[in-house]
């Protein structure tokens, strides 16, 4: 029997509304913000925070710059009710944030609530009871009038209790739980009611959230049912329009965004969208989202890392290294074009302009991270990510060329060690497979020379210019034994190459040379200062050398040097 049957589901009903504004609204400011990772995010954990766990939580989301934090529901729960008097009786809580907590409509636990909150200078309560068509029908069978009275009594409760603590600047909040599952209608039919008992004003405007409990339709249909709300409850000017999107269909982010284009005001939410089920709406995501787009979100996620490992070390949970703007390797990229196209764009990038970087939509470096984290390399990276990983951590500009041909060797290895290639794993194989061995009669320091079979290497070398021409006499030294060539040329290149195809009888020709000054140096136990490239042609095949040292006419004769140990024409020509 296949139980996978669509038929048992019903597609969410659209809202009528021919003439909605939210398409043509477009986001410009932050939202008020309310972070409920001490509540809805603690209560989804299979381990709650210890009491320690939720101050370090409490202090970062103060970091952040949450001005509203829902702390808990210190009704429902004796570690929630103990911090929340930890919170207020040793004054942890800023001037300017005010805590926040959560109670059902339900006499006994709302006096127990206003217990938890004596002293406070300015307090949140956030009243809620369910109003769904199945919630009413099916759990708490009571039609809409039964439902009314509950929220209507809890809220005289709250005003009641609120004025016998007048030392406390009380806000009201209420939630119409499961909002998308009622009607918009009795959805501001009750909050209608709840108003009427708090009698807000512009000055003092109460707090009304619209949660998406349970996520329900696409977001376009969430934002339909916000605007239809705004658009039809009374008072508008003294509510403050909320909203908690959950984010079952994966669109939690979407929702509360769109929801601002159709008219709310405040957003609950948690970092890393930590929550029941699927989890809420991720405050990170949705802020950074506005920030890329020159919005300031008003938080402040420039320690990202820092964020991160208190979220885990809090939640005991993982982020994922893909998750957006937060995980590890979002800004990495692994794929050749990406890395090319990554690297040209950071090079001709002057520093002030507007941020155009192919592939990175924000600047790793606003949320702490370093460049080194963004071209990382694996078999499916090309040459553009190499060259820039060579760059960064070695000071090596490889020309095009080179790229092209030792691209195809870092694959290969990649391939045959089914890993990423770390960058000293990178230098090693370059070192291995192009650095001259240096030089017999000087101090100079060469990487490793190509493994196997017998090496030439230059034992001196003089050059005298004549007439514009310039002569080279120099011994290359292999097996105790020197070779003495003679040659001559336009340059100390030419002369050199000239000498090496009299000696092998072969037709040898530079076909590109590079060199450089090296501008990074990891490799601490090197001196050298300038490195040099060339590619060879030696009858027909296409060989390249590398070579670094101290004086840049070594570094290029040994570069020449290089790409003749590399070459399988030249074997033992040279010692004949």
């Amino acid at each position: 029997m296949n139980t996978f049957e669509h038929k048992k589901y019903r597609a969410f009903p659209p809202v009528s509304m021919p003439q909605r504004k939210w398409p043509d609204e477009q986001i410009t400011k932050a939202p008020l913000w309310c972070s409920v990772d001490l509540r809805d995010g603690n209560q989804a954990l299979i381990e709650p925070m210890t009491p320690a766990q939720k101050h370090k939580m409490f202090m970062l989301l103060v970091r952040v710059g949450f001005k509203e934090i829902e702390v808990g529901f210190p009704a429902a729960s004796v570690t929630d009710f103990d911090f929340v008097r930890y919170l207020l009786d040793n004054d942890l809580i800023p001037p300017d944030v005010t805590i926040q907590v959560l109670t059902p409509a339900r006499e006994d636990m709302i006096a127990k609530t206003f217990e938890a909150l004596k002293g406070a200078r300015r307090a949140i309560v956030h009243l809620y009871n369910s109003t769904s068509t199945v919630q009413r029908k099916h759990v708490f069978n009571l039609g809409r009038a039964g439902i009314t009275d509950l929220a209507v009594n809890a809220a005289r409760t709250i005003q009641s209790l609120a004025n016998g603590q007048p030392q406390t600047e009380w806000v009201f909040e209420y939630s119409p739980e499961s909002f998308t599952g009622t009607e918009l209608d009795f959805a501001v039919e009750i909050c209608d009611a709840v108003t009427g008992v708090w009698k807000p004003n512009e000055t003092h405007p109460v707090i009304i959230n619209l949660p998406a409990t349970v996520e329900m339709s696409t977001p376009n249909i969430f934002a339909d049912q916000v605007e239809w709300f705004c658009a039809h409850i009374q008072k508008r000017d003294a509510i403050i329009v909320s909203v908690h999107t959950h984010n079952d269909r994966g669109c939690a982010v979407a929702a509360a965004e769109l929801a601002l284009m159709a008219g709310a005001d405040r957003v609950e939410g948690t970092l890393m969208g930590n929550g029941e089920r699927t989890g809420n709406m991720d405050v990170i995501t949705m802020g950074m989202n506005m920030y890329s787009q020159g919005i300031d979100p008003e938080l402040d996620f420039s320690l990202m890392d820092e964020i991160v490992k208190t979220v885990q070390d809090c939640t005991q949970l993982s982020v994922h290294p893909r998750h957006p703007y937060a995980g590890e390797l979002v800004f990495t990229a692994f794929s050749g074009s990406h890395q090319d196209a990554i690297n040209k764009c950071l090079a001709v990038r002057e520093e002030g302009s507007p941020w155009d970087v192919a592939y990175l939509p924000i600047d790793p470096a606003d949320l702490g991270r370093s460049y080194q984290e963004v071209i990382r390399i694996n078999s499916q990276s090309g040459k553009g990510g190499i060259a820039y990983v060579l760059a960064r951590e070695y000071g090596i500009q490889l020309p095009r060329w080179l790229q092209i041909e030792f691209s195809s060797k870092v694959q290969k290895q990649a391939e045959q060690t089914e890993s990423e290639m770390s960058g000293e794993m990178i230098w090693n194989l370059f070192k291995k497979e192009y650095l001259a061995t240096g030089f017999s009669a000087t101090e100079s320091h060469f990487g490793e020379a190509n493994a196997g079979g017998d090496q030439y290497r230059l034992n001196h070398y003089n050059i005298r210019r004549q007439d514009g021409v310039d002569s080279i006499s120099a011994g290359l030294e292999w097996n105790e034994k020197v070779i003495d060539l003679e040659g001559q040329g336009k340059g100390v290149i030419e002369a050199f190459v000239h000498a090496l195809s009299l000696r092998s009888g072969l037709s040898i020709i530079v076909v590109d040379y590079n060199e450089h000054a090296i501008s990074a140096e990891k490799d601490q136990g090197a001196k050298a200062e300038a490195i040099a490239f060339v590619q060879l042609n030696i009858n027909g095949e296409r060989i390249s050398g590398v070579a670094r040292s101290v004086d840049i006419i070594e570094a290029s004769l040994a570069a020449i040097i290089s790409g003749v140990n590399r070459s399988t024409k030249l074997g033992q020509l040279l010692v004949a």
